[in-house]
């Protein structure tokens, strides 16, 4: 199999190619040798050189990466770019790729190409970077004021069928992320994208089938976010947040687009940047005041809660939960976007209990967390097992050690199979509520007991 599967498949699309990519390659070198004399170049491409690019070597020069586009897009009537021949990976990425926001849907299909590659290649720049606070802010700001403009697309076109194929792709993975955390299946997942969005999204199509081709693509970008999220990427989640958000806009899918931000208000939750958090939960509802879908008002108020409470406000973590329970109260099941329906009793019940965890209300907590506990589904283990510890969080600050150790044992064997740093930190939190019960024969036999789990050992 060739290494370059993507420049083959161009060249045989081309005509320059059978299957089995034994013809052709004199005809294509001396096509590339006669861009590179329209280009004032003289050099001269043999069929080795094309067998090389064929195998996987990436040409240094620029010029002849140009020449080669160039000679594909003259043949196929369009223009070919870097990441349809896989040369991506052959160049110096930017420590900044994705963290602007695209201004078209050119520059997103770009952008997505050279992050994804990154992915790929574990640009250490990219895929270890931290977050940056300021990203969010422009990010937000440039959705509110919708300053994103039009790009015309190729001749070509995507169908309902294309759009199909990557709704389902993103469900699949989706229940595996649930199922067994975002480290599971997050190399597979960003494989796909890599080879089939920034494609899909330059094609052309009927303005129908383009706004559900980039509602798709943004829902599907979304799950690469927060399984980096998941597993501990904090700068590429950001990225691909932001590029989503992007894809959204274009798609004029405001619903998704704030739930997006809403997304990225967990994350900066998590990191710590509580301030930041809230403003993008506000935005969110800013940006979907005139829509009037509950369901998605009563999440954006949880997020602003669940920042509030870890800045410890309990006055304004309180009005924005009270917003979000009177909201919730006014939806019926079924309203508003697919995406949305996870969000039911339980899971309001489980943001509950985060936020009276944070604000240091052991009781209110677990009556939450314990509602949500025995509302679950089973469908989201990854869900149950953060209500099942924060329950064990808020029994062990309410004193009930024989209780929280328990629960927290239940929580270490539903999160078994999960590969997620998100469940390791709420491990990391119960340990730091352990020290205060020490010398507890109780504790003692927990954990004795959880040097068998494997999120435990970690």
């Amino acid at each position: 199999m060739a290494a370059n599967e993507r420049l083959c498949a161009l060249l045989r699309e081309a005509g320059y190619l059978d299957r089995d990519g034994s013809v052709g390659r004199k005809r294509f070198a001396r096509a590339v040798t006669a861009m590179a004399a329209r280009r004032g170049l003289t050099r001269e491409y043999t069929h080795t050189y094309v067998s090389r690019w064929i195998n996987g070597t990436i040409p240094r020069d620029e010029e002849a990466r140009a020449c080669i586009l160039q000679a594909l897009g003259e043949r196929l009537g369009r223009e070919v770019r870097p990441d349809e021949v896989g040369f991506v990976g052959g160049q110096t990425v930017s420590p900044d790729v994705g963290l602007s926001y695209p201004t078209d849907a050119d520059e997103s299909a770009s952008t997505l190409a050279a992050l994804l590659q990154a992915d790929i290649d574990q640009a250490g720049s990219v895929v270890a970077s931290a977050a940056r606070p300021a990203a969010w802010n422009e990010a937000s700001l440039t959705w509110l004021v919708g300053t994103r403009g039009s790009a015309d697309v190729e001749p070509r076109t995507v169908g309902r069928g294309d759009v199909d194929r990557i709704r389902q792709t993103r469900l699949t993975f989706a229940m595996l992320d649930n199922r067994f955390g975002g480290g599971h299946t997050r190399r597979a997942l960003i494989a796909f994208l890599r080879d089939e969005l920034p494609k899909s999204l330059r094609a052309g199509a009927s303005s129908t089938v383009y706004r559900e081709l980039f509602t798709a693509a943004a829902e599907i970008t979304q799950l690469a976010a927060w399984s980096s999220y998941d597993v501990g990427h904090h700068g590429l989640a950001q990225r691909y947040f932001i590029q989503a958000l992007a894809l959204a806009d274009e798609a004029g899918d405001r619903s998704l687009a704030a739930s997006i931000l809403d997304a990225m208000s967990h994350q900066a939750t998590y990191l710590g940047r509580f301030r930041e958090a809230a403003n993008l939960a506000r935005a969110a509802q800013l940006g979907t005041s005139s829509l009037g879908i509950p369901v998605l008002s009563a999440h954006f108020s949880v997020m602003e809660a669940r920042a509030l409470a870890r800045l410890g406000d309990a006055t304004g973590c309180d009005a924005a939960l009270g917003r979000a329970t009177s909201q919730f109260e006014r939806h019926s099941p079924g309203d508003g976007p697919e995406w949305i329906q996870y969000f039911d009793e339980a899971e309001l019940a489980a943001e509950l209990g985060h936020c009276h965890r944070d604000l240091g209300r052991p009781s209110d907590a677990a009556h939450w967390a314990s509602q949500a506990v025995e509302g679950a589904s089973g469908e989201y283990v990854r869900s149950d097992f953060f209500a099942t510890m924060v329950l064990a969080h808020a029994q062990l600050d309410g004193g009930e050690v024989e209780a929280g150790c328990a629960t927290a044992l239940t929580a270490l064997d539903l999160g078994e199979d999960l590969q997620s740093t998100r469940c390791a930190s709420y491990v990391d939190e119960l340990r730091q509520r352990l020290p205060r019960f020490r010398g507890s024969r109780v504790v003692r036999d927990f954990d004795e007991q959880a040097r068998s789990r494997r999120l435990w050992g970690q």
